[in-house]
């Protein structure tokens, strides 16, 4: 059966975020509907087709020049700024490439129309300045025409492998406000339809996002901190969890993904602190806030010792690779100091 590029989707990047997200966007779509996917991984692309087959057609592409030219809409998820500027503006196999080609492709042919409009999204948490320098490069070798049929936009998630898994993950975009509805019909499929927020434009769902990640790396210490001095006390952490969450300690941590083993079930702590966003990505992120606040010359002081903390437990193997909530366990067997 052949597909046209409107009736295409696809999706580059099937890591830990990427797999379930395309999962669920599959399962979202039409099955009249196309999903192309691209990885670099060849068990993963394999392991996807066989798991989806019931849920309609997909198909290997090789790269972002093939996934553009035959969808109209391409969503990636990628793991950090060398990754999307290669799978964007490499001049053989990248997204731009492949939308030059097709559009000249079509306004080459004997009977050619406008242009399809073409949507292209990256959803990865990536540096600011690699977003910004991704969409100056699209709006600056792009022509007049090309430019008006091709969007690019971010759309950065929250909510980790559990909500991707889950599909409640929540989005912040920075678009054009005319794409949003496009985005959204997208997006629905792998979030909450009421997670899905328009931040300003291309850019502002990356700072948002950084934005949250600071946030969330801070508490995750300052959490697992308050949480063990209760346990070292004496205390009840799963009845002292209960009055933090409905007092003014409350916060995701506590609620969502308690740093305490067996507090709650079906979290990283409760499984070997497995499975969850890894300490080295938080401290990633937390380094993006801070570089995030020199640029604007906003004044931080909480990142200095919460990176600290991070290092020091990524320095010893018993935590690293974990869950960034195993900071509670790297506190619970560390002396006072």
């Amino acid at each position: 059966m052949s597909f046209s590029p409107s009736d295409t989707v696809a999706f580059i990047g099937l890591g830990v975020m990427g797999y379930p997200m395309a999962k669920n966007l599959r399962k979202g779509l039409s099955p009249e509907k196309l999903l192309l996917i691209c990885d670099v991984n060849q068990d993963a692309l394999a392991r996807f087709q066989q798991e989806l087959h019931d849920a309609g057609p997909v198909e290997i592409v090789h790269n972002g020049f093939e996934a553009v030219q035959r969808a109209d809409t391409v969503i990636t998820m990628l793991p950090d700024a060398s990754a999307v500027c290669k799978v964007y503006l490499d001049p053989s196999t990248g997204i731009l490439a492949g939308a030059i080609a097709a559009f000249h492709a079509e306004t080459d042919a004997p009977k050619a129309t406008s242009s399809k409009n073409k949507l292209v999204m990256e959803c990865g948490t990536i540096e600011s300045d690699t977003i910004r320098s991704v969409h100056q490069t699209i709006l600056k070798t792009s022509t007049d025409q090309l430019a008006s049929t091709l969007t690019f936009v971010d759309a950065p998630v929250s909510g980790g492998p559990m909500g991707a898994e889950n599909a409640t993950l929540t989005f912040m975009v920075g678009a054009p406000p005319a794409v949003f509805p496009q985005v959204q019909s997208y997006l629905q499929h792998m979030g909450s339809p009421n997670g899905i927020f328009l931040c300003g434009d291309v850019g502002a769902g990356t700072a948002f996002k950084i934005i949250n990640n600071y946030l969330s790396a801070i508490t995750s210490l300052a959490a697992s901190e308050a949480l063990n001095i209760g346990v070292k006390a004496g205390l009840d952490p799963k009845l002292l969890t209960d009055v933090i969450n409905v007092s003014g300690g409350q916060c995701w941590v506590t609620s969502k993904s308690n740093p305490v083993p067996g507090v709650q079930e079906n979290v990283p702590s409760s499984r070997g602190y497995e499975g969850g966003f890894r300490i080295e990505l938080c401290a990633k992120v937390l380094g993006m806030g801070r570089k995030l606040a020199e640029s604007v010359g906003a004044r931080t002081v909480l990142d200095g010792p919460t990176m600290e903390a991070f290092r020091e437990a990524m320095a010893d193997e018993r935590y690293r690779g974990k869950d960034a909530r195993v900071v509670y366990k790297w506190l619970e067997e560390s002396e006072r100091k």
